[in-house]
This record gives structure tokens, C-alpha cells and sequence, in this order.
């Protein structure tokens, strides 16, 4: 009934580490690359075109220019200056159509690279959104957000320009090379001899380039991960003043990437300069041993002029190609690290006929679940219906597995046994995302957007009117606080709403789930962490929420449940006890135990207090 997408070899390595084995790096990740240019094949063949027309006006250049020398030097009395003004005339009307055509390319290929940058940023997003909090919870913010902007950045040259100037580049060195042949076939020889030479540099050199460029991909991404770390929680380093802790481990990434960048240029500039050296010293010979021939007659100062141009041009071709070739080593590392994410799959299987829920009843039933994570089981045997619109409390020691009992409701994880059902057939059988529509959650530590407080409550229903997100906002106690900012409604509430209370956020959160309007709610610990001033609006407000809706509650406070229809009790991952508040406290057990101490424990406060 489920099928669970298979995963590539590339997603079995853990992303970020520096000593897992890497990935070969296959060329096809290259062809994966380049199918993004899709899109935009008619701009990039119009570009492709316009930089071989290009290229080869560029081919005749030196063939005029050495007509020029010829038209000068060999003509020496002459009043007959019309060879001369011609040839100007042709090379000034081919130095412009090659920069027009070079403009061309160039706008239209930098559009091409954009785009692809564009959609492949836009593809990863999505795709990072599709999987499990599993996946999450294994890998490091900073890494993923480095893949997503510096290594799609990294390929962004490859998917633009560096595919039209191999294009280009090969069209001129196969005119020039055929050019010098006619121009002067012993010299070409000459020439020609040291091209194995420079490719065979080029590529060994290269193979170690594009080994080094991941690594610094690597580093930098490790350095990001650690840098947001520190930031997001900067109270948490502040408070221990570990300010020199999370220097050092930023210093020591920011270290690690500095070397192997180092390493890279090493190998950049050994690369340039024995291209160079190669380069130049044949050009030297060659024009050495051309000046012998044009002192014994068999050459033209002209000819050997245009095969000097010429072999310049192969030999800034070779170079070019092997700039290109660099530039394809590094975008084969960053595309790897790129497509990594991309076969990553979720671990939550998916129904081959799924049915929609369009609007839920709220049943909630367990069967016989349990759940283990990485080998360790969580939650054991566990069997519980809970009818539509019914208030369940669930309470017992920390780590008695209460927050997984109701990430399970939403599929934040999948049971790994028995099943869990919403309105009588398993949640799998619903796409995640019309389940998910039913559940609310108002969690203990609320996340609010940097955007402004009516975004963040638009974030429960984005088509909502603004006089149903004010009038979520009054449901939730939250109007008259967010009407007494200057900017009322459009105030910006700061990263993570840094610049409103606990108490605020926790009502804008609620004002947000109002407007959903979910048919399961889920109230994981909400107003743990809240002043006894705004516990009291915030309780008031989950109040109106819970009504006609099946709601599962995480209290820290017993006094705050007592009302509950349902006290489901905890323990070491089972169900030990299940009844009403005056139900569990005329049994005895767990629950009474619990809540006696509890009591005590506030009772005491208060006494210190007084």
C-alpha cells in the first residue's frame, strides 16, 4: 500500500562531514546541471550563436593584419595607398560587428546564468521543504543554507558561459590551428608540438583542482554552520560568556577554508604559470625559427605577422580551455554537494492512492503504536481512541514520550508500528499536506517570522481578510497589545519575534492558529514558560480555541488539565493510566503522585514568597 522512494548512494553520506568518504564525481551531475538551462535554451542558443560569430570574426583579424604589414612594408615608394586604406577599412568594420556580437553574447548568456541560479535556488528550497524533521535534526542549518547560495553560485558560470566559450573557444582553436597550416605548415609543426604538453598539465593539475575546491566548499559551509549556531543562539553564549568558545570554533573553519583555499591557488598559479612558460617559450622559438625563414625569402614579414597572431591565439585558446576546464572541475564538486540534497528523500512513505482530507471530524484513534528512533524505543503498545472534539491532557515525567505522541498526529514522524488513524484510516493514506491542514500546533517555544505581526498571523491562512486576522487576534487576546504599537498590525516583530514578550508571541501564535482553524490542535507545553499575568490572557485565549475542536494538551502545570475530558498518563513510553482528573485522583498512582507533589512544590513557593 506504501511505497518509500529509494535512496541514492550520494544521500547515504552525511552531509557536512569532513571525513566521510566523498562521492565520485560523475559527469553526468553535469548533464543533470545544464538540463536548468532548459528554459531558457532559446536565449542560450541565440547567445551560443552570437559568440561563434564572434569567435570567428576574430579569426580573420590576423589575416588582415598581416595584409596590413605587407601593405606597408613591402610597398615602400609607393603613392598607391589604396591596399591600405582597404584592409583599415575591413578590420575597423570587423572590430565592430565582433564587438557587437560579443555584447550580444554576453547579456544574453549572463541572463541564461541568472535564471538557472534562479531555479535551481527555487528547486533546492522546495525540495529542502518536502523532507522529515529527521532530516533536519541530522544536519546543520549552516550547511544547508551555504549549498542553497555559495555552491548554486558556484555553478552558476558553467551554466551560462562557460559551456558557450568551450563552444567558442573550440571553434578557434580548430580556424587558427587549420590557419596556421595554411599560413606556414612547418612552423605549425613546431607549434602544434606543444599542445599535448599544455592539455596534459592542464587536466592533471585540474583533476587536484577540483579535489581542493570541494574541500573549500566543505570549509566554508562548516564555518557558516557554526556562525549560525552562535547566532541564533547568541542569548545562550552571552549568558555563559562563551563569546571565546565560539570564536575559536569559527576561527578554526574559517581557518580550515582559508588553507584549503591557499591550496587552491597553489595550484591555480603553478597551473598559470607553467601554461605560461609553455605558452610563451614555443611562441619564442617559433618566432625564432620564422625569422630565419622570412631572412631566407620563404616567408612574407606579413605571413609571419599573421602566423605569430595565430599562434597566439592557440595559445590563448589552450589557456582559455583550461581556465574552462577549471571552472567545470569546481562546478562538478558544488553540483555534487548540490544534487546530494536533491536525491535526498523523505523518510516518510507515501500512499500510492492517496485520499485527500478536506475537512476533517477530529478522530483520532492509536492502535497498538509504537515508535523508536535511531534503534531506542520511544513509545510502546500504545492503543487509545479519542473521539472528535474531546480535550486530552497528557501528562507524566519528563521523557515519558509525550511531545512524540502527538508529533505522530501530524506525521512530523511515522509510527514504526502498529498504526495511527484520523476519522478511521491511516494517516498515510492522506497527503501530507491536506493532513496537516487539519492540525494546529501552538508549541512552548513559538517561532514568529521577521515580517510584521499581521504576516505572522496570515501565516495560518494566507487568503484571510483583515478583518479575520484582527478578529483572530481579539479570540486570542492579542488586539489590544498589537493596537498600542505605533505601527499597529504592521510592526515588525524582529527575527524570531525577538522584539515582542514571551506572553505576545504566544498570543500572536494562538491568533495564528485561530485563523486556521484547525480540526486537531495541539498545545505542546504553551504557557510553560509565561508570567502568571500572561499565563492567565494566554489560557483565556487557548480557551476559545479548544472549543469544538479535538485538542491534545502538554501541560507543565496539573492545575491548568483539571478539566480536561480525558488525562492520559505517562510513562517510559506507555499509557500506565487514563481517566478524568477526579477519576485518576480516587484511583491513585502516578497522576495523584504527581500532581501532590506539584502542589506541594507551589505551595512552598508561595510560602517563600510571602
Amino acid at each position: 500500500m506504501f511505497s518509500r522512494p529509494g535512496r541514492s548512494s550520494a544521500s547515504d553520506i552525511p552531509i557536512g562531514d569532513p571525513d566521510a568518504p566523498r562521492p565520485r564525481r560523475d559527469p553526468r551531475q553535469l548533464r543533470r546541471l545544464l538540463a536548468f538551462t532548459r528554459p531558457y535554451r532559446g536565449l542560450f542558443i541565440v547567445g551560443l550563436l552570437a559568440t561563434l560569430v564572434a569567435s570567428g570574426l576574430n579569426l580573420i583579424f590576423p589575416l588582415l593584419f598581416g595584409r596590413l604589414i605587407d601593405a606597408s612594408f613591402l610597398r615602400v615608394g609607393s603613392t598607391d595607398t589604396g591596399p591600405l586604406d582597404r584592409t583599415v577599412l575591413a578590420l575597423l568594420g570587423i572590430f565592430a560587428l565582433s564587438s557587437l556580437f560579443g555584447a550580444a553574447q554576453s547579456y544574453l548568456l549572463s541572463r541564461v546564468g541568472a535564471g538557472v541560479v534562479a531555479d535551481l535556488r527555487r528547486a533546492l528550497f522546495s525540495h529542502l521543504l518536502t523532507l522529515s524533521p529527521r532530516f533536519f535534526g541530522d544536519h546543520k542549518t549552516g550547511d544547508l543554507t551555504s549549498r542553497l547560495t555559495a555552491d548554486v553560485g558556484t555553478v552558476q558560470t558553467v551554466t551560462s558561459t562557460a559551456l558557450a566559450q568551450l563552444a567558442a573557444q573550440s571553434v578557434s582553436l580548430i580556424g587558427a590551428v587549420i590557419l596556421l597550416v595554411l599560413t606556414s605548415f612547418k612552423l605549425s609543426l613546431l607549434t602544434l608540438a606543444v599542445i599535448p604538453v599544455v592539455i596534459g598539465t592542464a587536466f592533471t593539475i585540474g583533476r587536484r583542482i577540483r579535489r581542493v575546491s570541494r574541500e573549500v566548499q566543505d570549509a566554508v559551509a562548516a564555518a557558516n554552520a557554526s556562525a549560525e549556531e552562535a547566532i541564533s543562539g547568541v542569548r545562550v553564549v552571552q549568558s555563559f560568556t562563551a563569546e571565546n568558545v565560539e570564536r575559536g570554533r569559527y576561527g578554526q573553519g574559517v581557518l580550515a577554508s582559508f588553507l584549503a583555499a591557499l591550496r587552491r591557488a597553489q595550484l591555480q598559479a603553478l597551473m598559470g604559470g607553467v601554461m605560461s612558460f609553455l605558452t610563451f617559450g614555443a611562441l619564442a622559438v617559433v618566432l625564432w625559427y620564422g625569422g630565419r625563414q622570412v631572412m631566407a625569402g620563404d616567408l612574407s614579414p606579413g605571413n609571419l605577422v599573421t602566423f605569430l597572431i595565430y599562434a597566439l591565439q592557440v595559445g590563448g585558446t589552450v589557456a582559455a580551455l583550461t581556465g574552462i576546464f577549471n571552472q567545470f572541475q569546481e562546478a562538478l564538486g558544488a553540483s555534487g554537494r548540490i544534487f546530494e540534497l536533491l536525491d535526498e528523500r523523505s523518510d516518510l512513505p507515501t500512499s500510492d492512492t492517496p485520499r485527500p482530507l478536506a475537512r476533517a471530524e477530529g478522530q483520532v484513534e492509536f492502535r497498538d503504536v509504537a515508535f523508536a528512533y535511531g534503534g531506542a524505543p520511544v513509545l510502546r503498545g500504545l492503543k487509545v481512541a479519542v473521539p472528535a472534539g474531546q480535550v486530552v491532557a497528557l501528562v507524566g515525567p519528563s521523557g515519558a514520550g509525550k511531545t512524540t505522541f502527538v508529533n505522530l498526529i501530524p506525521r512530523f514522524w511515522d509510527v514504526t508500528g502498529g498504526s495511527l488513524r484520523v476519522d478511521g484510516r491511516d494517516v498515510r493514506d492522506y497527503p501530507l499536506e491536506s493532513l496537516r491542514a487539519q492540525v494546529g500546533l501552538v508549541p512552548q517555544e513559538t517561532l514568529l517570522f521577521s515580517g510584521t505581526v499581521r504576516e505572522n498571523i496570515l501565516y495560518g491562512r494566507p487568503d484571510a481578510s483583515p478583518q479575520e486576522v484582527e478578529a483572530a487576534a481579539q479570540a486570542a487576546n492579542a488586539d489590544e497589545f498589537v493596537r498600542a504599537f505605533e505601527h499597529g498590525y504592521d510592526t515588525v516583530v524582529g527575527e524570531r519575534g525577538v522584539k515582542l514578550s514571551g506572553g505576545q508571541r504566544q498570543r500572536i501564535a494562538i491568533a495564528r492558529a485561530i485563523l486556521k482553524d484547525p480540526r486537531i490542535l495541539i498545545l505542546d507545553e504553551a504557557t510553560s514558560a509565561l508570567d502568571n499575568e500572561s499565563e492567565a490572557l494566554v489560557q483565556a485565549a487557548l480557551e476559545r480555541l479548544m472549543r469544538g475542536r479535538t485538542t491534545f494538551v502538554i501541560a507543565h502545570r496539573l492545575s491548568t488539565i483539571r478539566n480536561a475530558d480525558r488525562i492520559l498518563v505517562m510513562n517510559a513510553g506507555r499509557i500506565v493510566e487514563d481517566g478524568t482528573h477526579a477519576e485518576l485522583m480516587d484511583v491513585g498512582g502516578l497522576y495523584r503522585d504527581l500532581y501532590e507533589m506539584q502542589f506541594r512544590q507551589e505551595q512552598e513557593a508561595q510560602a517563600e514568597l510571602v
